[in-house]
């Protein structure tokens, strides 16, 4: 497990991973069903990414999201459904 505090390093462990398996930027955008320009500014630490897409390629490299630390959270759906 890979703790993120950063753009940055958010970039730098996909873009690790994307190299162990293997991929070519080009590869890993069409996998995740993303622009080659956003591979590249995903990798770079661009801090504006759209979270959707960062998911689709976490999840092209076989990868999941975990947050630890947090009290658990309702997602959005079950909030809106059930009220506050």
């Amino acid at each position: 497990m890979t703790a993120i505090t950063s753009a940055h390093a958010l970039g730098t462990a996909l873009r690790a991973a994307r190299k162990r398996l293997g991929l070519t930027q080009p590869d890993l955008a069409l996998a995740a069903g993303v622009g080659v320009r956003f591979i590249v500014d995903l990798e770079g630490g661009k801090p504006t990414v759209r979270m959707e897409q960062v998911l689709r390629v976490i999840d092209a490299l076989g990868g999941s999201l975990v947050l630890t630390g947090l009290d658990a959270v309702p997602d959005r759906a079950t909030e809106d459904r059930d009220g506050p």
